[in-house]
């Protein structure tokens, strides 16, 4: 996994001027369930996903939109769904989204507002499944105006 974050990383850096660096953070492979409660719970400031992960779901996880993965900046941890083998360009594609989150967060990098951060990691995505001939709306459903929408800004 070190050599694939690492690889991630470089090649973050040279097509996107992330800044190369390769304190790489953990990986967790956990259940649905799991990144449910950390993403859509105690989220707030000063909150933790340590926390989300012991205080069980307050909505059933079959109400939420499904979630690929996430990135936690407090605990420098990638969660990924319990099932992924990291096997094909979409599965990559998830933990290279993740990677521009971590490098964003390490380099103490700034952004209008949270979803504002989100575009850089969108556009790497998809740039990594076009080198396969793929795209986000292909393999996840994720249209412009989808993009457009997670990415902006609301006042």
């Amino acid at each position: 996994m070190q050599t694939m974050l690492t690889t991630i990383v470089t090649w973050l850096s040279f097509n996107f001027s992330l800044p190369a660096i390769y304190d790489h953070p953990r990986i967790e492979f956990v259940a649905p369930e799991t990144m449910h409660a950390v993403r859509y719970q105690g989220r707030g400031p000063g909150a933790s996903a340590r926390h989300a992960l012991h205080a069980g779901p307050a909505v059933r996880s079959d109400q939420l939109p499904e979630v690929e993965a996430l990135y936690d900046d407090a605990t420098r941890i990638i969660y990924l769904n319990q099932d992924w083998t990291g096997k094909g360009p979409a599965e990559l594609s998830v933990l290279v989204h993740e990677m521009v989150h971590h490098l964003q967060n390490v380099a103490g990098l700034k952004y209008e507002c949270p979803q504002a951060r989100e575009k850089p990691a969108y556009v790497a995505q998809d740039r990594w499944l076009a080198l396969f001939g793929r795209s986000l709306m292909e393999e996840f459903k994720l249209d412009p105006m989808t993009v457009l929408v997670r990415t902006g800004c609301m006042s």
